[in-house]
């Protein structure tokens, strides 16, 4: 396949410039000798998102790996590393098989976390050794704070050893009176206690102490505050090996959202004020957060029409975030679309040991094709779920094509 006339986005080289591309097409197949015209296009890695749930096994009415996967390539994504909270959890062999063997029949790569304690109940460390020898990529309890410090300590130091992430929900439950919502003014609005910006900040500045004792690869998610990102740019100026999650609601939404959206704009840790937001903007620009991960977090529309109080936290992602980075990120002079691809692409998938990222004579397998002026209004999903506050939206950024493993997976 070649696709020629467009315009490269090189995040490795933090350049842009025009060019024809050569991509290894596997022998026989459809793409094989196709020519695409990518006139006013603009040619990128493959997106990598390394914080996703597909709610399988145990919540497939809310996604599946499949359902997900066509939503991941939807939205530009040939890379996803999956979160351990399934049912049952990714604690055994058996669970993480199943995850890593339904991930080959998808199109993309999938791959996925194991969990740091046995049910995500903050006690018992997994057997980190063999599910990281049968493919995790990283750990994490995500959706849960681990609060015992000695066995996030242990957990930290064991994946030091094992060279692999190390991934904390960072929200000190004690603080919280009603997650989801921001105690300020989204909490007054509803006459909740919501959660206050110190249960983030709590945690994050716990596990950089511990990570001080452990010289993991921590990977602070979903950051909030803008404290948090004070802490943790501190953290790596300090040459820790700590890294951070911005996800696009972060960077697009305010607590204001909430008010506005009700429970499709409810999620853990929750919308904070316009404050924080540039705080998460200006982090993304400095390198202090060097992940854009969507927390891609399907629930049904039953679940969400429940009250404020009931309903779960959590919003979809992966369809939105492009598009999302392009307005709040890029249209407004923040990131560049080299800079934007590195948080994107190259990071995600150098951290956690994945093969795309980059454009390379050997490695252009995976690729996002999209037109960065042509806009579109969000409205029917890939996902089974669709509870996204950007529903009815028009959003910059369409993706024409993504392909991996040298085939075009989705076309738009």
């Amino acid at each position: 396949m070649k696709i020629i006339n467009g315009t490269i986005i090189n995040p490795e080289l933090n350049k842009m410039y025009k060019a024809d591309i050569e991509v290894k097409s596997p022998a026989g197949s459809k793409e094989e000798g196709l020519v695409i015209d990518a006139s006013g296009l603009y040619i990128a890695p493959g997106m990598a998102d390394t914080h996703v749930h597909f709610r399988d096994p145990g919540f497939t009415y809310k996604e599946d790996i499949l359902t997900g996967a066509r939503a991941a390539a939807k939205g530009g994504y040939t890379e996803i590393v999956l979160m351990a909270n399934t049912n049952p959890k990714v604690d055994n062999l058996d669970t993480l098989s199943y995850v890593i063997e339904k991930g080959k029949d998808t199109g993309i790569h999938i791959s996925t976390c194991a969990n740091v304690t046995m049910g995500m109940k903050g006690e018992e460390i997994v057997p980190m050794e063999e599910l990281k020898e049968h493919g995790a990529v990283g750990f994490t309890d995500d959706g849960v704070p681990i609060m015992d410090s000695s066995v996030c300590l242990e957990a930290m130091k064991r994946s030091a050893q094992l060279g692999v992430p190390i991934s904390f929900h960072e929200e000190n439950p004690s603080f919280i009176d009603n997650n989801g919502v921001n105690r300020g003014k989204a909490s007054e609005y509803y006459g909740i206690g919501g959660s206050p910006r110190e249960a983030e900040i709590d945690l994050i500045a716990r596990d950089i102490e511990l990570a001080k004792k452990a010289s993991p690869r921590v990977v602070i998610q979903h950051i909030s505050t803008k404290e948090g990102v004070e802490l943790v740019r501190q953290a790596k100026k300090d040459g820790l090996d700590i890294h951070a999650e911005a996800t696009p609601h972060h960077f697009s939404l305010t607590e204001d959202a909430v008010i506005k959206y009700g429970t499709n704009a409810k999620m853990n840790p929750p919308l904070r004020t316009e404050e924080d937001r540039m705080a998460v903007i200006e982090g993304l620009k400095d390198g202090t957060i060097d992940l854009i991960a969507t927390d891609h977090a399907p629930h049904s529309a039953e679940e969400k029409a429940k009250s404020i109080l009931d309903a779960p936290s959590g919003i979809i992602g992966l369809e939105t975030c492009l598009s999302l980075a392009i307005k709040n990120l890029v249209n407004e002079n923040h990131l560049t679309y080299p800079q934007l691809f590195n948080r994107l692409s190259l990071a995600p998938c150098e951290l956690y040991g994945l093969k795309g990222g980059k454009i390379d004579d050997q490695l252009n397998l995976d690729l996002v094709i999209f037109d960065p002026d042509a806009t579109w209004v969000v409205s029917e999903f890939e996902s089974k779920s669709s509870n996204s506050p950007f529903t009815g939206e028009k959003l910059p950024g369409v993706i024409k094509y993504t392909i991996c493993g040298g085939r075009i997976v989705y076309e738009g």
